[in-house]
């Protein structure tokens, strides 16, 4: 797998590797990163492995995470200096609801954008349930509940899972049960009839359907069209003491998203690379087809995702917009897990770093956005451009019984 290293005379690398000489120098050489096993950690580690670090003065130390919940407890306490993690968990941890103490955190740019999806098991498939509408009418029978999964309650998957079941009509805190399971187990969750769908992040939903364990009902990105999903955080204690360590690991984990992007051959390495015992431990094939945006749902369909995993898209994937950090929160207000409005938009501007991100944007010659707000339109139709927040949480037909 070709690297920075390969570039090191290009003139844009030499600019920015001028951010790390004399004073600019990271305060901490050596950072501990926590991940999860999910493609979209890629990022990460190729920062970490392909030499894209080391020219910044770093070495990226990997910690590979069996749950969600140890990211966030590692990450609040400063165990984790940074970590690929959930982009509504860095917002519960600051708000005090995430079963850590309340802790001041960072997002200091986007890992990715899109490639999550939701699955139904087998028995399910087999009984039409993935028909439009039947689904809707199981949920309303009187009898057990079906149990969905996710991955954390205030992660983008409770998020993605609760927004797509509201859009069927099916309210998710009442018409079925909610259970938390680690992305790589949700395979022998579904084996063992423990649960009856869930949301996560790939390779795990494309997993099952290759063993035949059921099938894909949605992607993320069918839900929002190149959403925000997983981001580098850490504390912002963590960006205070070492602001040039912290500048110098976005540069380095910018500099691998866009070279993941640069070529088909780039993600394909990439998938090889992820695919080891290392991180994912699953064969390439649950992998490679979804990493490069070829979908087989299970159901007979198969296509190029118009939105496929996104590691950089021109910077578009990497910056930390303010919406994107507000939208979670209206999620939060809109599902119970906020009794009041916060403020929205003060909250998202201590969280998102955009002056530290647009550092080491600069210095990379990757563009910023004019604006640190975007509109965008979801499945059932909403628009979400950060406006009006408190009136976009409230404006849902199905919420938390308290939310008005």
């Amino acid at each position: 797998m070709s690297s920075v290293s390969d570039n090191l005379d290009d003139p844009t690398t030499a600019r920015a590797l001028a951010w790390v000489a004399g004073s600019d120098g990271p305060e901490k050489n050596a950072l501990n990163i926590g991940f999860m096993p999910l493609s979209d950690a890629a990022s990460v580690v190729v920062a970490a492995t392909q030499g894209f670090a080391q020219p910044y003065g770093l070495t990226l130390n990997l910690h590979r995470q069996a749950s969600w919940a140890g990211v966030n407890d590692k990450l609040a306490s400063g165990e984790l200096d940074a970590a690929h993690a959930l982009y509504g968990m860095v917002y519960a941890i600051e708000l005090g609801i995430s079963g850590a103490a309340a802790t001041d955190m960072a997002v200091l740019m986007g890992l990715n954008q899109n490639g999550q999806s939701i699955n139904l098991s087998q028995p399910l498939k087999s009984a039409g349930m993935a028909c439009p509408g039947a689904l809707k009418q199981r949920t309303g029978q009187v009898g057990e509940k079906l149990n969905f999964a996710h991955t954390f309650p205030t992660g983008s998957h409770a998020m993605w899972l609760y927004y797509w079941l509201a859009s069927q009509g099916i309210h998710p805190l009442q018409d079925v049960n909610s259970v938390v399971v680690p992305p790589p187990q949700m395979l022998a969750h579904l084996q063992a009839a423990r649960i009856d769908g869930f949301c996560a992040g790939e390779p795990w939903c494309a997993n099952a359907v290759l063993l035949g364990q059921g099938c894909t009902v949605a992607t993320s990105q069918a839900l929002w069209p190149d959403h925000p999903e997983k981001v580098l955080a850490s504390t912002r204690a963590f960006v205070e003491q070492y602001p040039n360590a912290a500048r110098a690991l976005v540069m380095s984990v910018l500099e691998a998203s866009r070279f993941i992007e640069a070529s088909q051959e780039n993600r394909r390495s990439t998938a090889q690379l992820m695919s080891s015992s290392d991180y994912l431990d699953v064969p390439l094939a649950s992998i490679e087809p979804r990493f490069m945006g070829l979908y087989d749902d299970g159901l007979g369909n198969q296509w190029q995702d118009a939105h496929p995993l996104s590691f950089h898209n021109q910077g578009a994937a990497n910056f930390p917009y303010l919406s994107d950090g507000m939208w979670f929160m209206t999620q939060f207000r809109r599902w119970g897990l906020l009794r009041d409005d916060p403020d929205y938009l003060a909250v998202a501007q201590r969280v998102q770093q955009l002056a530290l991100y647009g550092e080491a944007a600069h210095a990379l010659q990757i563009a910023v956005p004019a604006s640190p707000l975007r509109r965008s339109q979801l499945l059932d139709g909403s628009v979400w451009d950060g406006g009006d927040p408190a009136a976009y949480a409230r404006s849902f037909a199905l919420h938390a019984r308290h939310d008005q």
